[in-house]
This record gives C-alpha cells, sequence and structure tokens, in this order.
C-alpha cells in the first residue's frame, strides 16, 4: 500500500492535532506541561510538515546520506530554496519580556491578561486575537497578509492546538519563533521574529583560549589555530561551519545551557534537509544534547535490515528504501593527550521512526557501518562511485571517472573517517590499506599521478597521518599498560612501546609535529611514572631481579629512542619543515 504523508502518525496520541486543521473536534484537549511531551509533539508536527510533505510534493527531493549524518560533518554543496527552513526555541518557564536575553515580538494567550500587569487593557478575546494577529501580520509580506486574516481572525494563534495549521505561515518568517509555559504550565506559542544572539566572536576566542589552542595577544598562533577550534566548536553542537541560522542556534545553545536554562533549540537548514534539536538532559552534564532526524534511503547491502524494515511497515517510499532516521549524537571535551583531539561529536544512538505508529526500531547499524564504508572505499578507487563531495569546502565533485576526481574523493573520504581509520579494528585498517596501496602505489598509474602531483600528495600526506596516528594511537594504550584488551606488565609494555617507537622512527620522513610531539609527550610520562622508578630505575642492579633488570635495560633503549626522536624534530624545525595542515584538516 502506497504510504500518504497526510496520514503520517495517525495513530500517536496527538494524531487529532497534526491535520492542519483549527481547533479539533469539541472536547479534545491539547495539553503539553514538559519538554519531552513538547519534543515528541513538535517531532511529529516538524516531520511531517517540514520532510515528508516536501519529498511527496518534489520529484527530486534530495535525501539524506547516512553518511551525512555521520561526523565529522562536511559543508553543504546546495541551497535547496524550494525546501522548507526554520529555528526555534522552547523554554520550560513563563517569559519575562524585558529580562530575556534575546529579541522577539511577543504572542500573548488569554492567560496572560489574568495577571495584574495587564490590567489595564482589554481582556476580551477579540482584542487579544486581533493584537497578535497584528504581530503577525507585520512580519509577513503584504501579498500574504488578507489570506492570513482571513484564515486565522477567529482563531488563537498561540494554542499548540493550532500550531499544524500555523507552522505553513511560520516557515515563510526569516527568523525563529518562540514557545514557553503560561501560567497554568502549558507550553504555548509566545514569540516570533525572534533573533538568536551567537556572540561568535566572544565565544571563539573563549573556547579556543580554554583548550589551549589560543593565547592572548598571539596573532600567529591564532590565525594556525583558528579554522581547528571553529570547526570543533561548531561540531559539538552538531554542525560543520555553515549558515548564520544553524551557527547562531548552536551558539545560543550553548550560552542557553550555560544558564542552566531547561530548553530546546531546533533549526531546519534548506541545506541540510535535516531537523538539528539542541535541548537540556539530565544525562548531559557539559553540552545540550543533540540529536538530528531527516528522510535517508537505506542501502541496498543492508539486506537484513531492508527485511526487518520491510514487514514492520517502516519505509516512506518502499520503492526508493526511505526511512525516517533519529540519530543522537554523545559530546567530547577536547582532549590534547588523544591523538583523536578533533574527536568532537559520535553517534550514542540511531533509529528509525514509523511513519503510522511513531514508534522506533532500534536494531540496526546503518550509520555507523563499517562494511558500508569499505564498500565506498572500493567504489571511489574502481570509478564506480556515483554521488559528489565538497572538495577543501569550495569545489564540488560528482562521479569518479577520472583519476583527478578519485583522488580528491580519496581526499574527502580520508579526512572524513580519518578518526574511524585511526580508532577502528585492524581487520578494517588492513583492508582499508590494502585498497589504498593497491590504488596510489600502483605502477599503471604512475603517469597519471604524476600529472596531478600536488592532489595525489595532499591524499599521500593524509594517508600518511592516519597511519602514523595509529601507531601513536598504540602508544597512548600502552602508556595506560592495555592493549589490544590486554593488561600489561610494565616489561611487555616497555617492550611493545619500543618497538612501536623503533618502526616509527623509520616513516617520520613524512613529518608531522603534532604526532611527534605526542609520542614524545606520552614518552615523558611513562619515564616518569613513579613505581616505574622507584621499584625498578632507582635501585641498583645487585638489588634488582633478573625480571628488574629487563624492566631496566628496555627502559635504557626507550631513553635513547625518545632522543632519537627529538634530534629529528629539531633538525627538521632547522630545515625549515612545518606542520602539513593538509594532514590534519
Amino acid at each position: 500500500m502506497t504510504f500518504d504523508w497526510t496520514t503520517a502518525f495517525s495513530q500517536v496520541p496527538e494524531a487529532a492535532f497534526l491535520q492542519g486543521e483549527h481547533r479539533p473536534r469539541e472536547g479534545e484537549i491539547l495539553r503539553v506541561q514538559t519538554l519531552p511531551d513538547l519534543r515528541r509533539f513538535l517531532d511529529w508536527v516538524h516531520i511531517k510538515q517540514c520532510l515528508l510533505k516536501p519529498y511527496f510534493e518534489h520529484a527530486n527531493y534530495p535525501l539524506v546520506d547516512f553518511r551525512e549524518l555521520l561526523p565529522s560533518f562536511e559543508a553543504d554543496a546546495y541551497e535547496y530554496k524550494e525546501l522548507p527552513g526554520f529555528s526555534m526555541v522552547a523554554v520550560a518557564r513563563p517569559l519575562k519580556y524585558f529580562q530575556e536575553i534575546f529579541q522577539y515580538d511577543i504572542l500573548h494567550c488569554l492567560l496572560d491578561y489574568t495577571d495584574e500587569t495587564y490590567r489595564d487593557q482589554c481582556p476580551l478575546e477579540t482584542s487579544i486575537f486581533g493584537q497578535n494577529m497584528r504581530t503577525f501580520c507585520a512580519r509577513l509580506a503584504k501579498s500574504s497578509q488578507d489570506a492570513f486574516r482571513h484564515e486565522f481572525s477567529e482563531t488563537d494563534v498561540t494554542s499548540l492546538e493550532n500550531y499544524a495549521a500555523l507552522l505553513p505561515t511560520i516557515l515563510q518568517m526569516d527568523r525563529a519563533h518562540v514557545l514557553s509555559m503560561d501560567s497554568q504550565n502549558d507550553f504555548y506559542l509566545s514569540g516570533v521574529y525572534c533573533s538568536f544572539p551567537s556572540y561568535l566572536d566572544t565565544e571563539l576566542k573563549r573556547f579556543g583560549l580554554n583548550i589551549k589552542k589560543f593565547a592572548v595577544g598571539d596573532d600567529r598562533r591564532y590565525e594556525r589555530h583558528r579554522g581547528f577550534v571553529y570547526q570543533f566548536l561548531m561540531e559539538l553542537y552538531g554542525f560543520p561551519i555553515v549558515s548564520e541560522r544553524r551557527t547562531s542556534s548552536a551558539l545560543f545553545a550553548r550560552r542557553l545551557f550555560r544558564m542552566g536554562e531547561r530548553f530546546l533549540v531546533r533549526v531546519l537548514g534548506q541545506t541540510d534537509r535535516t531537523i538539528t534539536t539542541l535541548y537540556s538532559h539530565p544525562e548531559a552534564r557539559f553540552y545540550p544534547r543533540v540529536e538530528k532526524i531527516a528522510l535517508v534511503a537505506v542501502d541496498k547491502t543492508h539486506t537484513e535490515a531492508l527485511k526487518a524494515l520491510r514487514e514492520g511497515g517502516y519505509f516512506v517510499d518502499p520503492e526508493r528504501r526511505v526511512v525516517i532516521t533519529r540519530v543522537v549524537y554523545r559530546q567530547h571535551k577536547f582532549d590534547p593527550n588523544n591523538v583523536r583531539q578533533d574527536r568532537a561529536l559520535s553517534v550514542a544512538s540511531q533509529e528509525v521512526i514509523h511513519p503510522v505508529t511513531g514508534k522506533s526500531f532500534y536494531r540496526l547499524n546503518l550509520v555507523k557501518d563499517t562494511y558500508s564504508l569499505f564498500l565506498r572505499l572500493n567504489d571511489i578507487v574502481r570509478g564506480e562511485y556515483s554521488g559528489r563531495i565538497v572538495y577543501k569546502r569550495n569545489e564540488i565533485v560528482e562521479n569518479t571517472d577520472t583519476h583527478e576526481k578519485k583522488l580528491k574523493f580519496l581526499y574527502a573520504w580520508l579526512s572524513k573517517h580519518q578518526r574511524r581509520i585511526i580508532g577502528y579494528s585492524d581487520e578494517f585498517y588492513s583492508n582499508v590499506v590494502k585498497v589504498l596501496d593497491n590504488y596510489l602505489l600502483s605502477a599503471d598509474h604512475y603517469d597519471d599521478f604524476s600529472n596531478m602531483r600536488d592532489i595525489y600528495q595532499e591524499v599521500w600526506s593524509k594517508y600518511s597521518y592516519i597511519q602514523q596516528a595509529r601507531k601513536v594511537k598504540l602508544l597512548e594504550d600502552l602508556q595506560d599498560r592495555n592493549y589490544k584488551g590486554e593488561r600489561l606488565s610494565y616489561l611487555r609494555m616497555l617492550t611493545l612501546f619500543t618497538e612501536i617507537l623503533n618502526d616509527l622512527k623509520f616513516e617520520i620522513v613524512n613529518y608531522f609535529d603534532a604526532l611527534v610531539e605526542r609520542v614524545l609527550s606520552l614518552g615523558d610520562m611513562i619515564l616518569n611514572d613513579s613505581y616505574l622508578l622507584r621499584h625498578y630505575i632507582r635501585k641498583k642492579d645487585l638489588d634488582l631481579s633478573p625480571y628488574g633488570l629487563s624492566v631496566k635495560k628496555t627502559y635504557s633503549r626507550l631513553v635513547a629512542l625518545l632522543d632519537e626522536f627529538r634530534s629529528i624534530r629539531k633538525a627538521k624545525k632547522e630545515q625549515g619543515i612545518v606542520l602539513p595542515l593538509v594532514a590534519q584538516s
């Protein structure tokens, strides 16, 4: 049976209020008094009107690729002006117009006029509705005002019962709308034409100083690290460096969270076609929780998932395998001691939402599937991939029918999945290495790569960085005396550390100062281990067992290796070899 978007979520408890009609049948009242309930109601309305409706009205609706929901997020390729976009904020308390930190045009619910501060104004419904009507019309195009008055003149536009009917009009407005609680603790539409203060310059510099990437007054340091800090800060809130609407929403959510507000900020971009929600949550201690909802097509390779989704009736469009997907993310505080320090966000959970019942299907892994990642890499090097990427944020590349396009796709693929390749299993990594080596080192392509040396070197630099970073990741695990799930003795830890360090020494011809610095830092942590020093290194040889002597001998080898690394680093810096930013962007 063909799915009709007008019947979406017809079996959820709030179904009567999703039809886009004024005032459901008499006697039925919608009361939403908590943020989770509000988020649930808004999910149904926004998915139905802002995702499903456009999908069925536009034959070439641009579905979201699962890759686009996987951090780190990429720059947008196109803006789809025919698709809806909006932003909104909801706070779980009554608003105080003068004291709020954002500007908006106020709307009044009927309960407002029971307050003593409004005793000088007419409390009649017609007067209140007329005032709200004038507020709305002041922010609409003149050509839309008469139709709006005709449709909503006798309607309480602040009531959530009429939110679905009002949403098409709200989507015509450039700025955000506001929801808050009335005196009875019910949510209502309390404002339109809202501006989110972002304070981007202040927030960016404060964050950079906090993570010690910036130093006060150091312009050169700021220039070197600004891109990284900006990207990390935005990704914490679910976005790449993008449009003003999404940037201001992210930074406004950051400010509300720091103020201890119970809030929900939601934004739909016309470029990403994804509903992104940032909200306070009891388990979110350092940052607001981030989730995204989008229409995506399930890959043909997910045969078991396809079968389960089809049997459960989860497809919006069975022919194109389209489902409603929600992804919840986990934020990570910046860690300078982690080789994957650019990892701001990771997938915490994913689900497919039933288009009729609203029930969630969790038993699947569509976003973080390594098999799909590997298949895509294979398709790229074979020239069989037919998607598009944004190369270095300023060039759209479609298809992989030439070596130049393949290299650009490889650069984008390695950039996006860099931290996953560094951290994923040995089996996945060995498959990636096999594919990349067969392509990049093939004698058949030597002449082709010679003619595009710059792009080839960019890809090779990125690939070399990942290879070295995986070894540094192993050193990080060894420093905690863990190795592939095994708890190590001090001797075993020192032995493995020196072996990996010795291998890494011969690869340092591809010089990445950040990695060398991390290696030296890890080595110094081990050399200064208080237990190691007290029980082995500072004791005389005569007082040590054969095991203790082996520990001391291996420790000396590690000291010598770290001295070699310091010499290499000093020589490279004297030669003027600096950090190749392309490898870590």
